[in-house]
C-alpha cells in the first residue's frame, strides 16, 4: 500500500477540512445525541450480521511513509493520557521523526468524544489521530465511518487478537486498572480498607475521594463495572459516605497524596506506582472483589488532514519502543508480546481482573451518568 495513494481512504467523499479553535462553535453533541442520529444503523448492528470487508494488511513504516509524512509536516493527537504522558509521547515522536510537529490536544475521554461529535457535526476534520479511556467511543466512531483501516506491523505481529480491530480501525495502545489507595501516613496497613465493601464502612465517611464517570472514560468503565458486579444498591450507600468527588481518574490518588482524604474509592492504579516509588506514602489495593481493567484504544481518523502523518503516528504508539517506555516511565500497561513487565508492579496475572463488553458500556453509558449524578449529587 502506498503512504500517499491510500486505496482506504476515499479522497472524494470527504468534506473539506476547516480552521477551528477550542471552543468549536455549532452545537453540542452529547453522546445520547449521537447515538440518536445513528439509532437506525445501531439496530441494523445489533440484530443483524453485516458483511464484513477483509482485514487490512499489515503496514510497515517505510522510507515513502515517512517521507510523505514529512511533507505534510504537522498532525493533531487527541489523547484522553495524562498531559505529562501524552506531551512525552509527542515529543518522542517529534526527535525521531524531525520537521513534523505534533499538536497535542489533551482531555478526559467523555470530553473528546463531544469534541469530536461537534468537529464531525459541523464537517471539520481537524484530527489525525486520537486515544480514549472508554473504548465505547471507538465504536460510535467505527459505526459513523470516521475511522481509517490502518493495521500497524507490530499490532499484525505482537499483539493478542482480543486487542485490536479485526477490521484495522483501532488497536489497544495501553492498558490499566482502577485501584482503591490510602495514604499510609493516615491510615495504618492493618486498617486499610481490603475490598469495595470495606469502603462502606462508618469509619471512611468523609474520608473518601473518587472520580466522576461524566468527566472520566476510565471512571466510566469502573462504574460500569461496579454496577454489574455490586449492584446500584452499593452505589446508593458509598453516597451516604460524604464522598469528595473530583473527574479525573488521575484526581483520587492526588487528593489522598495532599492529605486531603484518607482512601481512593477508584484511580490509576499506575500513579500510586509512581508517587511510591518517589517515597511517597501512598499505596494501591487491588479489591478482593476485582479491579476494573481499562483499556485504551488508538486509532486513525478517516478525515485526517495530515494521513501519512496520522498513520506514522499510530504505528509509533504501538511499537515496541514506544509500549516499553510507558510500562517503564509511566506504569502502564502493554500487550506488545515483546514488552516487559515494570519490576515491582503487580503482574495483570496476579490480578482478578474485571473486564467491560464496550458495547454494554456504550448502551448504558448515559443512564449511568444521569443515575450516578442523581447520587452523589454532582
Amino acid at each position: 500500500m502506498s503512504a500517499i495513494d491510500d486505496s482506504h481512504r476515499q479522497r472524494a467523499d470527504q468534506r473539506p477540512s476547516k480552521s477551528r479553535e477550542d471552543g468549536v462553535q455549532g452545537p453540542k453533541w452529547s453522546r445520547r445525541k449521537v447515538l440518536r442520529a445513528s439509532a437506525a444503523s445501531l439496530a441494523g448492528t445489533l440484530f443483524a450480521q453485516p458483511l464484513r470487508a477483509a482485514a487490512p494488511p499489515p503496514t510497515a513504516v517505510t522510507p515513502a511513509l515517512i517521507e510523505a509524512a514529512r511533507k505534510e509536516g504537522k498532525l493533531s493527537y487527541y489523547s484522553a493520557l495524562e498531559l505529562n504522558v501524552a506531551e512525552r509521547l509527542g515529543k518522542m515522536f517529534e526527535a525521531k521523526y524531525p520537521g513534523i510537529a505534533v499538536r497535542v490536544e489533551r482531555s478526559g475521554a467523555e470530553r473528546i468524544f463531544q469534541r469530536i461529535a461537534q468537529e464531525q457535526g459541523s464537517a471539520i476534520n481537524a484530527v489525525d489521530v486520537a486515544n480514549s479511556t472508554d473504548p465505547a467511543h471507538y465504536l460510535d466512531w467505527k459505526k459513523n465511518g470516521w475511522l481509517a483501516r490502518y493495521l500497524p506491523e507490530d499490532v499484525a505481529k505482537y499483539f493478542p487478537a482480543d486487542q485490536f480491530d479485526p477490521d484495522g480501525m483501532y488497536a489497544t495502545s495501553c492498558a490499566w486498572t482502577e485501584a482503591i489507595g490510602y495514604n499510609t501516613s493516615l491510615v495504618k496497613p492493618e486498617d486499610a480498607p481490603k475490598s469495595y465493601a470495606d469502603l462502606l464502612d462508618p469509619k471512611w465517611q468523609g474520608k473518601i475521594v473518587k472520580g466522576h464517570p461524566g468527566y472520566s472514560g476510565a471512571i466510566l468503565t469502573a462504574t460500569f463495572v461496579l454496577s454489574r458486579e455490586l449492584g446500584w444498591p452499593y452505589l446508593e450507600k458509598l453516597a451516604q459516605q460524604k464522598v469528595m468527588q473530583v473527574q479525573s481518574a488521575a484526581d483520587p490518588p492526588k487528593k489522598i497524596l495532599l492529605g486531603e482524604r484518607a482512601v481512593m474509592a477508584d484511580g490509576n492504579d499506575y500513579n500510586l506506582v509512581l508517587l511510591k516509588d518517589q517515597g511517597k506514602p501512598v499505596e494501591a489495593v487491588f479489591p478482593v472483589e476485582g479491579s476494573p481493567m481499562i483499556i485504551v484504544p488508538s486509532g486513525v481518523f478517516r478525515g485526517a488532514p495530515n494521513p501519512n502523518a496520522a498513520r506514522l503516528l499510530q504505528s509509533f504508539l504501538l511499537s515496541a519502543e514506544v509500549q516499553q517506555l510507558l510500562v517503564d516511565v509511566f506504569a502502564h500497561r502493554s500487550f506488545h508480546a515483546l514488552v516487559k513487565e515494570r519490576p515491582g508492579h503487580a503482574a495483570l496475572s496476579a490480578i482478578k481482573l474485571l473486564k467491560a463488553d464496550p458495547a454494554q458500556v456504550q448502551a448504558q453509558s448515559e443512564e449511568i451518568k444521569a443515575r450516578y449524578a442523581k447520587l452523589f449529587g454532582v
